[in-house]
């Protein structure tokens, strides 16, 4: 048995921006099911003690580069039996909005918070926070926790650490000063250390000075070594891939929260045996958005962060283009994000009101009603470290309609003729993120959808894929193992 300390700055259903949170409460689960000590330790944020029962002062500790003592909280996480560690410090934390933010951006504080929590990290690593236990790995996630490999590297005695990429893209990047201020030791600031052309990166923290570091793919670990996605950092992570020091893993998904046999949400439940009844949560869908119920016309799904990331504008661009042609569609939205993509999400409803439904937001209960209901699901991103959306689509037979990148290329297998004819054909893939090329593979998705023996058998196809964690949980073992 290992002892595992979980770091992550978000763990669904706590607190969530996105999929970092999910990953962040099933990957210690399923280590706890294989018999690891896992211990989760994340930010005390003010709806995370609102929604927790039992919660308990284990620790007081005083850090550098914060004047007050702070406390570590003990709780449960909800639905399983892993021990859950809450950084409390009230000026840091205890406020209304997202875990990084509120509606009008980031906290300017983010440095400040983050390098805290980075503090309290590495003093429990290295047994220095009063709680009596020592992880022997120490499991570091994305730039909010950056930090902590860093300050534990030369540290005698120190567990080895392991870092996860999930987005590349957000890097926890800042002023010089803000590294004077936040009183870091002068030896981490140079090229090979925290110094990112000038500024403070707390992603090089994790990247440099873990033992290893994984990301959630194994296609996302070779993108990123590469110019296109590597964001400056292509240097540095692809001479980590030489030396073996890079593994690509993939995530997967709770296959208790996500199956249609038992989702609480769905209006009626189904399986590869009863594929049928997927027909009712497309009528109810259909209903829920006041559009005409139709079983012959193929709804599409998105539920989506409304950034350019995931792109939303290709959708809105093929969309447009198709219901103008007076292609027999509808589209279902959830999401929200940039104010120009749910204006633009909205004009297009208002202009095809029996075509397009938008809910702006998010509605975990809608989300599985419309994976549920929907006939594909659009999923159109220019990078995707791995993406969630497209295994809970699979899940419930619902053919995804992927850009061939990252995690999303790791997952879905093509409607080409050959590999339905082999039968392992489970979406829809394009390769140029250009609204032509999805609205050309659009074309593919319809004239597919009314050949139903087809359609059908690569539903069964995508329901009968397994991405469940316990093989994920596989490979991190595997991983802790081998270091």
């Amino acid at each position: 048995m290992r002892k595992i300390l979980f770091a992550s700055s978000e763990v669904h259903p706590l607190a969530k921006s996105g999929g970092l949170a999910d990953v962040s409460a099933s990957l210690p689960i399923a280590l706890k099911q294989h018999g690891q000590d896992v211990r989760i330790i994340m930010p005390a944020y003010r709806q995370c003690l609102e929604a927790l029962n039992e919660i308990h002062t284990v620790a007081t500790i005083k850090l550098d580069g914060y004047h007050l003592p702070v406390e570590i909280l003990q709780a449960t996480l909800p639905g399983s039996d892993v021990p859950l560690w809450l950084l409390s410090s009230p000026e840091h934390f205890d406020r209304e909005g997202g875990p990084y933010g509120h509606q009008g951006g980031d906290w300017e504080d983010n440095a400040a918070r983050f390098a805290l929590f980075s503090r309290v990290i590495a003093a429990i690593a290295l047994n220095q926070a009063g709680l009596d236990w020592q992880p022997d790995i120490l499991h570091c996630n994305d730039w909010q926790t950056g930090l902590a490999p860093a300050l534990i590297e030369k540290q005698p005695n120190r567990p080895t650490t392991i870092f996860t990429i999930h987005n590349l893209a957000y890097q926890g990047l800042y002023q010089r000063d803000a590294f004077d201020a936040l009183d870091l030791p002068k030896s981490l600031w140079h090229s090979d250390g925290l110094e990112f052309y000038g500024m403070l990166s707390f992603m090089k923290g994790g990247l440099i000075y873990a033992d290893h570091i994984t990301t959630v793919s194994p296609t996302y670990a070779e993108e990123i070594c590469t110019y296109e996605y590597g964001y400056g950092l292509e240097g540095l992570l692809s001479e980590r891939a030489k030396t073996g020091r890079l593994t690509g893993i993939l995530n997967g998904i709770d296959n208790n929260e996500w199956n249609p046999e038992t989702d609480q949400a769905l209006s009626k439940n189904y399986s590869i045996d009863t594929i049928r009844d997927k027909g009712v949560n497309k009528a109810a869908i259909q209903h829920h958005f006041g559009l005409p119920e139709n079983e012959d016309v193929l709804v599409l799904g998105l539920i989506s962060r409304l950034v350019s990331q995931k792109g939303v504008d290709l959708t809105l661009d093929a969309v447009t283009g198709l219901l103008e042609f007076g292609a027999d569609i509808q589209l279902v939205c959830l999401g929200s994000g940039e104010p120009t993509y749910e204006q633009d999400l909205r004009v297009l409803r208002s202009r095809f009101p029996d075509k397009v439904g938008v809910t702006i937001g998010y509605d975990e209960v809608l989300a599985h009603k419309i994976e549920a209901g929907a006939d594909a699901f659009l999923m159109p991103s220019r990078f995707e470290p791995c993406g969630l959306n497209q295994l809970y689509s699979l899940r419930y037979g619902t053919l995804p309609i992927v850009r061939d990148t990252g995690g999303l290329a790791d997952t879905v297998v093509d409607a080409t003729e050959e590999n339905r004819k082999n039968e392992t054909a489970t979406g829809f893939k394009f390769e140029q993120s250009t609204p032509e090329e999805l609205e050309a593979t659009l074309l593919r998705v319809m004239e597919l959808f009314h050949r139903p023996r087809i359609w059908r058998k690569m539903m069964i196809t995508a329901m009968e894929q397994n991405y469940s964690w316990e093989n994920s949980a596989k490979a991190y073992l595997k991983l802790y193992d081998s270091l």
